[in-house]
């Protein structure tokens, strides 16, 4: 049987662990998830919303399978502007174009490509939700953005998103082969830069076509942009 000083005693020891265990969080702070662990959750919620905007502009347009492939090079793509905290892709301004047909010696098509950059606050927890429609409200309000992501033809798509100190860069990657089929595993990459996914279909037709991207699509709205 306890004797009740024994009771008393241990009733004391648990009470002053708590009290230490209550102490040593106050001395570290608050911990906040690790801003790597909510881009899965971001890249989603962007495509849900793309999707369900795609259907709002034109209801004819296809609806967007998401692509492996395409998320693996949209994550490159985004990895690298948040190394650089930049849009620019290593010299080259047709990145993701050029990593898609070197992992892919067969793709031909169109490629479209939408980035966008977001100031997050590091001592507060990363929201997807509201993440995610910030970035899609800025690709809407610009009409080069707003007319790559509502391309009907595109079918497929990838998002990939990074963050690197206060700042989360998105690329999201759209593609369709236009009904020509696989290229020819031997064939020469190329990109073959056009002026919107309009003419690029149209260009299609005159071959030989190995890919596709539109240029001169403004990375990101003014906004949004990070400081250069």
């Amino acid at each position: 049987m306890l004797q009740p000083g024994g009771l008393i005693f241990r009733a004391a020891l648990c009470a002053f662990l708590g009290l230490t265990v209550a102490g040593c969080a106050d001395w570290f702070g608050p911990s906040h998830p690790d801003p790597a662990a909510q881009m899965p959750a971001l890249e989603q919620n962007i495509t849900k919303l793309v999707q369900a905007e795609r259907a709002k502009i034109d209801p004819k347009a296809h609806s967007l399978t998401i692509d492996a492939e395409l998320v693996d090079v949209a994550r490159k793509r985004s990895a690298e502007m948040a190394r650089t905290n930049s849009f620019a892709g290593n010299g080259d301004p047709h990145m993701s174009a050029t990593i898609l047909m070197n992992q892919d010696a067969k793709f031909q098509g169109l490629v479209g490509e939408n980035v966008a950059a977001q100031r997050f606050d590091p001592e507060q927890t990363i929201d997807p939700e509201v993440f995610a429609k910030r970035f899609v409200d800025g690709w809407l309000a610009s009409k080069p953005h707003k007319e790559n992501l509502s391309f009907a033809d595109y079918d497929h798509t990838g998002v990939g998103a990074a963050a690197n100190g206060d700042t989360i860069y998105v690329t999201q990657l759209f593609t369709t082969n236009l009904g020509l089929g696989a290229q020819d595993g031997d064939a020469t990459s190329q990109v073959n830069p056009v002026a919107s996914p309009q003419k690029g279909k149209e260009d299609a037709q005159e071959p030989p076509l190995r890919g596709a991207i539109v240029p001169n699509n403004p990375a990101g709205t003014p906004e949004n942009a990070p400081e250069r």
